[in-house]
């Protein structure tokens, strides 16, 4: 069984590779039910994590079977450290009715999901594994006390901790846990993500032929540095006119941002696509000279590696997850997080480099799922 959060794409990615080694899984689903109200009010963002959206989202092979759990709790620290044992009530009840006995668990992110793993290890007596994807290990078990003794107890309870970059088991190492740590990271598509001719991908989406496309895609929320993104563009341009920034995206930010990217006179080259579809985003990475991640804080970043396995060189930030794939020089360049001039020097830079598209989507083979899911396999199979 998996017990995830939302709709999260790698984690559908996983499960829909891995359900073949498997006779049948579970996969059960947290969603706050406040995300309904965008059937009555049309809220694109809440609508991404309704119910139903989640279901169509997951949409799997056969023999895999999802269970939306309903999650209620107001978004504050205090509320959040409550949910465990009410999410665990939730999925026990339906395990009860489904009448399911699972030889495996396995929960991403550590809390509260790992916090139910480790209950139904302890009731049920069957192996869990549990990947600590970002946030749940390098800010949670530091906010306090409490939050550690917490996720000191979820990592020590499980069989095997999966985590997806080597900076986060860095953090792990600032706590007291005795279980084995694998570093995994997630994977990509290699039938989604592959190299396609720029003009073609270009017309397809109405986008200029004549214009240097600087493209970024993820949530409008601070961490994801896209306040420096668009002041890195305002000196860019000081350099050359023809840059064309896309930000494929939705989030609370956005608004704010494009009161900033008007503040600047920067309309005619920042423009904010909106959320797309994952199997849409390969055009628009192929549609791009240039991918640019700016976060100031990931784990992983897949994004970037999607850009990469269509051939387009990365401008990223020392975010923690990006030192561990971009390669300066070769698949693009590193600057320093939260520092706009940095990053528009490297954005510039990174338009005047001679790149290999070939070398840099060869350099992200270890990153497709086939092989990532083997290494997956070996830890269950390590366990069961």
């Amino acid at each position: 069984m998996v017990l995830s959060d939302h709709y999260l794409t790698f984690v559908k990615d996983q499960v829909e590779l891995l359900a073949r080694a498997f006779a049948h899984t579970d996969v059960y689903v947290r969603y706050h039910p406040a995300t309904e109200i965008s059937r009555i009010f049309p809220v694109p963002r809440l609508k991404a994590f309704r119910k139903d959206s989640l279901v169509d989202r997951m949409a799997l092979p056969k023999n895999v079977s999802i269970y939306p759990v309903s999650l209620f709790y107001l978004p504050i620290d205090h509320q959040f450290k409550r949910v465990g044992e009410r999410y665990y009530n939730a999925i026990e009840n339906l395990l009860q009715g489904s009448k399911a006995s699972p030889d495996i668990i396995h929960a991403h992110f550590v809390w509260p999901n790992g916090f139910v793993g480790a209950k139904l290890k302890e009731k049920h007596k069957v192996p869990f594994v549990v990947t600590a994807h970002g946030y749940d290990i390098y800010d949670l078990p530091f906010r306090d006390a409490e939050w550690r003794g917490r996720i000191e107890a979820i990592l020590n309870a499980a069989d095997v901790i999966i985590t997806v970059s080597n900076s986060n088991r860095e953090c792990m190492k600032r706590l007291n846990v005795t279980t084995p740590v694998n570093v995994v990271p997630n994977g990509f598509r290699h039938d989604l993500f592959y190299p396609m001719r720029t003009e073609t991908c270009r017309n397809a989406l109405n986008l200029p032929i004549n214009r240097k496309i600087l493209l970024s895609v993820g949530n409008l929320v601070e961490v994801k540095g896209y306040a420096y993104l668009v002041d890195a563009i305002s000196e860019v341009v000081r350099e050359r006119t023809d840059v064309l920034c896309l930000i494929v995206g939705r989030g609370e930010l956005k608004r704010r941002l494009e009161k900033k990217v008007s503040s600047l006179g920067l309309e005619q080259y920042v423009q904010f696509i909106g959320g797309k579809p994952h199997g849409e985003i390969p055009l628009w990475m192929n549609a791009c000279d240039l991918f640019v991640l700016p976060s100031l804080r990931e784990s992983f970043g897949i994004v970037q590696v999607e850009a990469m396995a269509c051939g387009k060189p990365v401008v990223a930030t020392k975010n923690g997850g990006s030192e561990e794939i971009v390669t300066p020089g070769k698949t693009g360049l590193l600057c320093d997080a939260a520092d706009s001039r940095g990053l528009a020097e490297s954005i510039v830079r990174a338009f005047g480099m001679p790149w290999d598209a070939d070398a840099i989507a060869n350099a992200v083979g270890p990153y497709a799922w086939e092989s990532v899911g083997k290494k997956i396999l070996r830890i269950y199979g390590s366990i069961i």
